[in-house]
């Protein structure tokens, strides 16, 4: 590891766990986070060696369907969910950005 990725692990975007540590992490198996990057959950990076790398975020979501898988959902339906909440999260994200946008705009239209 570089000076310069030590910095980086506060990245949750950094790929900074090996699909082993990503998989102790999780008290999951290597096989599950194959299955949920065969059915494109996540995509990790590869290291220059061609092993796989894993971020928090990644990690997060993960583990997210990890838990829907251990309460009985199938892979494929636990990863469409984790997609959808995910991209659910992410306009309600970008609803918020716009409504305190026009609200600053216009104040008097606010209150």
């Amino acid at each position: 590891m570089t000076a310069d990725s030590y910095g980086r692990l506060d990245d949750d975007d950094y790929p900074a766990y090996t699909m082993g540590r990503a998989a102790e992490m999780l008290g999951t198996t290597q096989g599950f986070l194959r299955a949920i990057g065969e059915a494109r959950l996540i995509t990790p990076l590869r290291s220059a060696g061609g092993h796989r790398r894993y971020s928090r975020y990644q990690l997060r979501i993960a583990a997210r369907a990890r838990e829907l898988v251990d309460h009985g959902t199938p892979i494929e339906a636990a990863c469409r969910i984790v997609i959808l909440e995910d991209q659910l999260e992410e306009a309600q994200r970008i609803n918020a950005e716009y409504r305190r946008t026009a609200e600053s705009a216009n104040p008097t239209a606010a209150g």
